[in-house]
């Protein structure tokens, strides 16, 4: 293979995959289904620290390991083999794989199979039913050594005490109203609809009105005839539905205390946090508009607010993902990640609401917190100090405001820290490296290393991948990844293949294994094998890189985002290494709007893609998500009409295959039938697949089919 100089040196070379000729080929066989599993690297799975912080456990190959700080005490190995004999003692049924476990106290953790609560006993060789719960719509338990679970199902709330008593705390009432189930479409970091206080005090809770939010029509072609089912689906600028705070004393035969929000009705309510001594409640109010917040100290006990913490505005929107971090339970302040000073930093209060100081500041951004010390002096965080393609844990010092880098080498280190704070097990992975597990401590030193991944394609002949700085049209630095057919010859053409997705919350380029593996990912080296350049850009839009960066693309969702794509395109083209004749775009969701955007901005450079799920005009999708980067289609219908791709039509010029899941509840199916309809009327052919029954995401064996027909379209027409 010759070397590859000269006029692609443009590159900045930051990792390299073998590239060197192997004796096996990647075929599609090996990327799909089952097959896949054989080409990822094995890697601790569920990494937890045990109460005492002297053990932490992952799951490796189906087996529990439960491994001790001290290098001279063994390891402890629990197999599926063997948990299952302890459900099949009991009458319970088996497992298929090992499942994601929390842990009560050293010896026992628990564990859910479907709605079965499940205690297993490591001392005691043995496995209990703590509870089997009805279908539910959502569940949240508590940690510690006496589980308390909260659910809901059929609309209603409950709670399943220690001693296995069930309580309904709010019931039914019809015509739209649910208890207990997420809220706000899930945006604003919300994963739940019930969220226990430290000890399990108090049960705050979501009461959702979805009365006047529009039925949306699904139907089921698995019935005969066709069922008609409705769900409820608020479009930009149409009605939300309407939420109410309850708080539920465990035990109590009291009413249930509701949160005097005040008014107006339509706002957001997020970011619900307990104080370390559960007397008070945390809540983020936020607008409409999404571009105001007022942090409220609520009474636990009787519902009122007590005070208002802070309050914050950005002239285009803001979105906060966690609440308040309260350090441990006698923390007297808290901290609060914001990106008010243009980069995500840590703000520290008091809990009565004066503020302290901003504890990190710098172009760079703060990905998550991850643990203190037991007096509160020290925290640990990861964040991008060091680079916005790498993920370090770092050490802040609360009093000095010194800030020490933790993890030494480049690439992406998924970081657990200990109970204590004086430890911390970090899997580290970059794209030389494909897994190493290790066990250091608060200072960063090395304990022992407890994994180490081999490389699964190296049997196998792969292209050479390469992340540079690019540049677009306007001056800004893209980071982008290239993926080479194996034996690239510089003085060859290839055709291009352009895989985005482009959109808020996403970062598609970073340093780790395959970019993060997965059948997509292992899919797109495999298009390389077949003789592609594959190209990933981060565009303006995408996050980590600061609010400038991140909010540039507001009310205009697709402008920017297509500009940077095309510009990194045409300076391969420039190169002389892509064939200009064969380059093709593919993405899904907000990639799937972007490859079909790219197809209609720029027809005479792409000669072929694929459009997966994807908004075709954002006035049909929700309206937390759509009214947050494009405010509503009344306030702003120049940007709803530049951005919709129903009106371009007329200009497509290559072969276009839209892919959508009949009942998907994300990105509707009207969508790909309003582009059709569009096409038709505009005399343009468009290729169609659907796929009954699937929702977002196409799973299962039909996933297999997908990656088929994607391969084979894309083999037919590029």
């Amino acid at each position: 293979m010759k070397k590859i100089t000269g006029h692609i040196l443009w590159f900045l070379f930051l990792s390299l995959i073998n590239v060197s000729a192997q004796p096996k080929i990647l075929t599609l066989e090996n990327v799909l289904g089952e097959n896949a599993k054989e080409l990822q690297p094995v890697v601790p799975k569920h990494l937890s620290w045990l109460p005492s912080g002297e053990q932490y456990s992952y799951i490796i190959k189906d087996n529990l390991i439960i491994g001790n700080v001290a290098d001279n005490i063994p390891d402890i190995s629990l197999s599926l083999a063997t948990l299952n004999g302890w459900l099949t003692a009991q009458s319970l049924d088996t497992l298929g794989k090992f499942p994601e476990i929390h842990w009560q106290d050293d010896q026992r953790f628990w564990f859910w199979k479907k709605e079965h609560l499940i205690s297993a006993d490591m001392q005691g060789n043995s496995a209990r039913l703590l509870a089997k719960l009805p279908k539910v719509d959502e569940k949240r338990i508590t940690s510690g050594t006496a589980p308390l679970v909260a659910y809901a199902a059929a609309d209603s709330l409950y709670v399943l005490d220690k001693n296995g008593k069930t309580t309904l705390v709010a019931g039914s009432e019809g015509d739209g109203i649910k208890y207990g189930v997420s809220a706000h479409r899930r945006e604003f970091g919300i994963r739940a609809g019930s969220f226990w206080s430290p000890e399990g005090k108090y049960l705050a809770f979501y009461r959702k009105d979805e009365s006047m939010v529009t039925d949306y029509p699904y139907v089921d072609y698995s019935e005969r005839p066709a069922v008609l089912k409705a769900a409820k689906y608020p479009m930009a600028g149409m009605a939300n539905h309407l939420v109410t705070i309850g708080i539920y004393k465990t035990g109590s035969r009291d009413k249930i205390v509701w949160l005097k929000t005040g008014e107006p009705a339509d706002q957001y309510f997020t970011n619900l946090t307990f104080s370390p001594d559960e007397k008070h409640l945390y809540m983020a109010h936020i607008n409409r508009d999404q571009n105001q917040l007022r942090m409220i100290q609520y009474e636990a006990k009787s519902g009122k607010p007590k005070l208002t913490i802070f309050q914050e505005s950005e002239e285009k929107y803001l979105d906060p993902q966690v609440g308040p971090i309260f350090l441990n339970d006698d923390s007297k302040t808290f901290l609060w990640l914001s990106q008010r000073d243009g980069w995500r930093h840590f703000y520290q209060y008091d809990r009565d609401g004066n503020f302290i100081k901003q504890l990190t500041m710098g172009n760079w951004e703060v990905v998550k917190y991850k643990g203190c010390d037991t007096e509160g002096k020290q925290i640990f965080f990861t964040a991008t100090k060091d680079g916005v393609l790498n993920r370090h844990l770092y050490k802040l010092d609360l009093e000095s405001g010194a800030i020490e880098r933790l993890t030494k080498n480049a690439g992406t280190h998924d970081v657990e820290v200990s109970p204590d704070g004086r430890y911390f097990a970090d899997v580290f992975s970059n794209m030389q490296t494909p897994g190493k597990a290790g066990i250091y401590d608060a200072a960063g030193s090395l304990l022992k290393i407890f994994h180490e991944a081999e490389d699964p394609l190296e049997a196998y002949q792969m292209g050479e991948v390469r992340i540079a700085p690019m540049r677009n049209n306007n001056g800004d630095s893209l980071f982008t990844r290239i993926i080479f057919p194996p034996n690239f010859e510089e003085n060859q053409q290839y055709p291009l293949l352009v895989y985005v997705y482009g959109g808020p919350h996403s970062q598609n380029v970073q340093n780790r294994w395959l970019g993060g593996g997965g059948s997509w990912q292992l899919w797109l080296n495999y298009m390389a094998t077949r003789g592609y350049i594959v190209m990933t850009t981060d565009n303006r839009g995408t996050y980590n890189r600061g609010l400038s960066f991140e909010q540039e693309t507001f009310r205009q969702l697709g402008k920017l985002e297509v500009a940077d794509q095309l510009s990194i395109v045409n300076s391969l083209v420039a190169k002389g290494i892509v064939d200009s004749s064969r380059i093709g775009v593919i993405g899904w969701s907000y990639g799937g709007f972007m490859s079909a955007s790219l197809m209609l901005e720029a027809p005479e450079r792409f000669k072929a893609g694929i459009s997966g799920a994807p908004v075709t005009d954002w006035q049909y999708y929700e309206t937390v998500y759509t009214e947050r980067y494009m405010d509503t289609p009344e306030t702003n219908a120049a940007g709803y009409e530049m951005s919709s791709t129903l009106n371009k039509l007329e200009q497509l010029q290559g072969k276009l295959l839209m892919i959508h899941g009949t009942s998907d509840n994300i990105v509707m199916w009207q969508h790909s039938v309003l582009f059709i309809e569009a096409a038709m009327k505009a005399g343009k052919q468009v290729d169609y697949m659907i796929y009954p029954g699937h929702k977002h995401g196409v799973r299962g064996k039909d996933r297999t089919h997908l990656f088929q027909r994607m391969t084979g379209w894309l083999e037919e027409n590029l």
